[in-house]
C-alpha cells in the first residue's frame, strides 16, 4: 500500500501527532461513499447492517442515505434506536430470545429464524410484520464464507412450509416477504444470481419483498479498489418486476473504507531468518485479519528514524498478544522499516475494533479519532 492513499485528514492527523494506537475514521469519506451507493441502486431499499460497526458516529453518517437499519440484537437495536429513532429496523439473527422479541415490539421488523421463533411471537400477543429467512441449497464455492445450505441459518423448505401453515393461523402475524442472506465476499454478478434465486423462490409464494442479505465484497488484496455498487444497482433493478421489492443490507462494504488503525513498531528482530515487527496493539485491537485469514493492507509512515531497521526485506506485522495468531499481515515487502514508525492500516472501517477480543491480557484500550 502506499502512502498517498491515505486521506487527507488521516494524513493531517499524524502529523499532528496522537497516542497510539488508535483508530481513525474518516466520516467525510464515508458521507461521500454512502451517498455514491446509496445514488447507484435507484430503486433498491438500502439497509446497513450495523454488525459491521455499531459506532454511534458511523451511525449518525450512515443514517443519512440508508433506508433503515439490519440489528442482531436486543444491544444493537437500542443503539440504532438512540442514533436514528425514526428510521426503519429489521431484526435479524438466530436464537431470539421471548425477552428479545418483546424488546423489538413496535421498533422492528422480525427477520424469523425457525417455527419456534414463529410461536414465540404468537404466544407473545399483538401484531407483528415479519420476513421469513429462507435457506437455499444454493453451492458458493467463491464466498469467503457461506450461511446456505446445511447451517444453523434460516429454514429450509419443510420448514417454510410449517412456518406458513403457522402464520395462516396467526392473522396477527403478517407476512411480507423472504430474507435471504446466503454468503459472503462475493461480486455483483453472483450476488444477482443469487438474487434471482431469491425471487423466484418469492413469487411462488405470491410474496412482494425479498431482503437479499448483504456479502458484498471488499478486497484486501487492493485496497484502492470499491465495490461497483452500479453494477448491483443496474442488475437489480433489472431483475425487480413491477410491484416487486428489492432490499440488501450491506455492512462491510459500506463502512470498511472509511477505517484506519493506526499502531505504532516498538520492536524489530529476526527469527531463525524472518523478520518480526511487534507493534503496540495487535488482534485485540483489530481481529479482522485474524478472521478472515488474510493480510490487512498497511502503508509506513515514517518514525524518527533513529532505531533499528531494515531495508527491501519482508516482513510480519505482529501485536503484542502472547499467542501466534496475533498476526496481522505478512511476511510483506518493505521497502524500510524501523522501530518508532507508524504502520498504518486500511480497510479498518468494519469488522474491526467491535469484534476483537479486548480483555484478552488486559490491554488497554485504543484511542478513537473522527475526521
Amino acid at each position: 500500500m502506499r502512502a498517498t492513499l491515505i486521506p487527507r485528514p488521516v494524513h493531517d492527523l499524524l502529523e499532528s501527532g496522537i497516542d497510539l494506537p488508535a483508530y481513525v475514521y474518516d466520516l467525510s469519506s464515508l458521507d461521500e461513499h454512502a451517498a455514491f451507493a446509496r445514488a447507484a441502486l435507484p430503486g433498491t431499499e438500502l439497509f446497513y447492517a450495523v454488525k459491521a460497526n455499531p459506532d454511534p458516529e458511523i451511525l449518525r453518517v450512515l443514517s443519512r442515505h440508508v433506508d433503515g437499519f439490519d440489528v442482531a440484537s436486543p444491544g444493537e437495536l437500542a443503539r440504532a434506536r438512540s442514533v436514528a429513532p425514526r428510521l426503519p429496523t429489521a431484526f435479524s439473527g438466530p436464537g431470539k430470545t421471548a425477552e428479545d422479541l418483546e424488546r423489538a415490539r413496535g421498533l422492528a421488523q422480525i427477520h424469523v429464524e425457525s417455527p419456534t421463533e414463529l410461536l414465540r411471537l404468537a404466544d407473545l400477543g399483538g401484531r407483528w410484520d415479519v420476513l421469513l429467512r429462507v435457506n437455499l441449497p444454493l453451492s458458493c464455492p467463491e464466498a469467503s464464507w457461506t450461511t446456505g445450505g446445511a447451517s444453523p441459518f434460516g429454514m429450509d423448505d419443510n420448514a417454510i412450509e410449517e412456518a406458513l401453515h403457522l402464520i395462516d393461523r396467526t392473522p396477527r402475524i403478517r407476512l411480507h416477504g423472504l430474507h435471504t442472506h446466503l454468503a459472503s465476499g462475493l461480486e455483483p454478478p453472483r450476488l444477482l444470481q443469487l438474487a434471482q434465486h431469491a425471487l423466484q423462490r418469492a413469487r411462488t409464494l405470491g410474496l412482494p419483498l425479498v431482503n437479499t442479505g448483504g456479502g458484498l465484497r471488499v478486497d484486501y488484496a487492493r485496497p484502492e479498489e470499491r465495490f461497483d455498487w452500479h453494477a448491483l444497482g443496474t442488475g437489480l433493478a433489472a431483475i425487480r418486476a413491477p410491484g416487486e421489492t428489492l432490499r440488501i443490507e450491506p455492512g462491510r462494504a459500506l463502512a470498511a473504507y472509511c477505517g484506519w488503525y493506526l499502531t505504532r513498531v516498538i520492536d524489530l528482530k529476526s527469527v531463525h531468518g524472518r523478520h518480526f515487527a511487534i507493534v503496540t496493539g495487535g488482534t485485540h485491537h483489530l481481529r479482522t485479519p485474524a478472521s478472515k485469514g488474510h493480510d490487512q493492507p498497511f502503508t509506513v509512515w515514517p518514525g524518527p528514524r533513529r532505531g533499528r531497521g531494515i531495508r527491501n526485506e519482508h516482513v510480519t506485522v505482529v501485536g503484542q498478544q502472547c499467542t501466534p495468531r496475533d498476526q496481522l499481515s505478512g511476511p510483506k515487502l518493505v521497502d524500510t522499516l524501523h522501530v518508532d514508525d507508524i504502520v498504518v492500516f486500511a480497510l479498518a472501517g468494519a469488522y474491526a475494533w467491535n469484534i476483537s477480543p479486548h480483555a484478552f491480557l488486559m490491554h488497554p484500550p485504543p484511542a478513537f479519532h473522527y475526521v
